[in-house]
């Protein structure tokens, strides 16, 4: 079963977000991480969420999303985007 990885970011330091999103890409394509959404355009339908930008990875299943995660390159991407902004992130499983 597909897992998706689901972020909503905040970008508060746009040269440094972009230095993560170099080394997060880097894990992304070490993990077969399929780009669904990347940001772009939001229009909220219902509710109070006002993300502002969105991401959501597609990975053959959950563990696969762990791994992309947990992987050293991952997480040195998440060293890098330190003060840079704020990051809601999950696992979603899917069909």
């Amino acid at each position: 079963m597909a897992s998706f990885v689901i972020a909503d970011v905040t970008i508060t330091d746009p040269e440094q977000m972009a230095k993560y999103r170099e080394w997060s890409t880097k894990a992304m394509q070490e993990h077969g991480a399929e780009i669904l959404v990347r940001g772009g355009a939001i229009e909220v339908l219902e509710g109070d969420w006002q993300p502002s930008r969105l991401v959501m990875l597609k990975f053959a299943d959950h563990a696969a999303a762990r791994a992309f995660y947990d992987s050293q390159t991952y997480q040195h991407a998440k060293s890098l985007r330190q003060n840079a902004g704020v990051m809601r992130m999950l696992i979603v499983d899917g069909v």
